[in-house]
């Protein structure tokens, strides 16, 4: 017991000595953070429960300075812990600067806002808890197969999860998983189906669910989930359409009314606007894209004005760009990256510096989750194409590309923006990299690549 209380003892001392001035009752001006006579500080204090991880930092601005507490490890858990000050008569609102790592953790807290009295502020309470693992996904058209790993989230490495690989339909080709990281969609290219899938979320397992796998239209290419997570679209290449799909609480699919809906010649691509208003479809056979709006909670497909749009030759993959109805194409035997902006409406049009070159035969394009760089699958020439996002969707190419494996086929950035994750179609591998948070520069890690099935064709990575 008396171990405990000088633990907990250290810690007040340690967040006190941080923060430079941690009250345990109000004072007045002569120092940096009342520097005025007549100036009077209360101390924000509180407990704090569930910290595992390490790095939490807590903040709360004052007028010209600006203080942080900082805690790490189960031990600084406790309650009468100093969370900053604030001045009488004066605003304060204690918010969660950094949350903890290793494990990945997220910190809420309540009572942090409100108005200073002469009092001090001793309700304020920090709960943490431990994220979900994060998990990777990999199909493989080869050996009709999903190959599924556990991501490491400090140092992006692969495990591979018990099970795995899960069987597949006939030749998945494309995957995506919902934003909730619950359920994951695989398209069955030789089946023309589409297999549904909940996953556990504590072992990331896969489960096919019930009545799965749905029907497609013909030759399906790609698949897309809204950022509701209320609807699944699906590209068909073998009849120019697109499979529309509402998701039910399960995860099984109820075809929408309508679907499926009329597209281009030889669909190979479809993307969901990141606001969920548009719906992009790349028709490699014709050379444009088809632009939907979707009818909000419907779901239903309407096509846009001006739609469709012309892009460069053999248009193979198409992303939603940060901005609203802005998105990318790469464009396959042109060897180049598209970039429209306001592609929604009749004033659509291709960027103005647009097409930027990339590599040979550009098939997969991944945006990073703040929007700041774009990286390009080359399935040609074996490297990524990187570019650095500028204001306007205007593209700052990298001096040179990123080797990859042999027939990179798929590229996909991690929800925190750390890592790059490139599948490697003819050397079976999952080409994991780093990326630099200021230029934007890819780096292997160590262990990489990672095995996979037989030509892995995408990958998917959950939330």
């Amino acid at each position: 017991m008396n171990s405990r209380i000088a633990i907990a003892a250290s810690v007040r001392l340690l967040a006190a000595v941080i923060i430079l001035a941690t009250m345990t009752s109000c004072h007045s001006g002569g120092d940096a953070l009342c520097p005025t006579p007549g100036c009077t500080l209360v101390s924000l204090e509180g407990s704090l429960s569930g910290l595992v991880g390490s790095g939490l930092q807590l903040n709360n601005p004052l007028p010209d300075v600006f203080t942080t507490t900082q805690f790490s490890g189960s031990t600084a858990n406790g309650t009468g812990l100093g969370f900053g000050s604030a001045r009488y008569n004066t605003a304060y609102n204690l918010t969660v600067q950094s949350q903890p790592t290793n494990p990945a953790q997220t910190c809420v807290i309540a009572n942090g806002s409100g108005t200073a009295g002469t009092t001090d502020i001793t309700n304020i309470t920090v709960t943490c808890t431990t994220n979900p693992p994060r998990f990777a996904y990999v199909v493989n058209r080869g050996s009709n197969s999903i190959s599924g790993y556990t991501v490491d989230p400090a140092a992006g490495t692969l495990a591979v999860i018990a099970g795995s690989p899960f069987a597949a339909g006939k030749l998945p080709v494309a995957m995506a998983v919902d934003q909730t990281g619950h359920f994951a969609y695989v398209v069955n290219q030789m089946d023309a189906t589409l297999s549904a899938f909940s996953i556990d979320r504590n072992s990331g397992a896969p489960t096919e669910v019930s009545g799965s796998p749905f029907a497609t239209g013909l030759s399906p290419t790609s698949v897309a989930i809204d950022p509701s997570t209320s609807f699944v679209f699906v590209a068909n290449g073998g009849d120019g359409s697109v499979s529309a799909y509402a998701i039910t609480a399960s995860g099984s699919l109820t075809a929408i009314t309508g679907s499926p809906f009329a597209a281009g010649n030889s669909p190979s691509s479809v993307a969901v606007d990141a606001s969920g208003v548009y719906v992009y479809v790349t028709n490699k056979g014709d050379d444009t894209i088809s632009v939907f709006s979707i009818q909000s909670g419907v779901g239903s497909l309407m096509l846009a004005p001006g739609s469709p749009v012309a892009t460069e030759k053999d248009p193979q993959a198409v992303v939603s760009g940060p901005a609203t109805g802005s998105a990318y194409v790469a464009n396959g035997t042109a060897n180049s990256l598209s970039t429209f902006g306001a592609i929604g409406t009749e004033q659509a049009a291709e960027d103005g510096a647009s097409p930027y070159p990339t590599g040979t035969n550009p098939v997969s394009i991944a945006i990073d989750v703040a929007g700041h760089f774009v990286y390009v699958a080359n399935q040609g020439s074996n490297n990524i194409s990187g570019f650095n996002l500028r204001e306007n969707d205007f593209l700052v190419p990298f001096a040179a590309p990123f080797a990859a494996g042999t027939e990179p086929s798929s590229v996909a950035v991690d929800p925190t923006g750390m890592f790059a994750y490139v599948v490697n179609a003819g050397s079976g591998s999952v080409s994991v990299y780093t990326i630099d948070a200021n230029t934007g520069a890819l780096s292997p890690i160590g262990g990489s690549p990672f095995a996979t099935g037989t030509q892995p064709a995408a990958i998917a990575i959950s939330d």
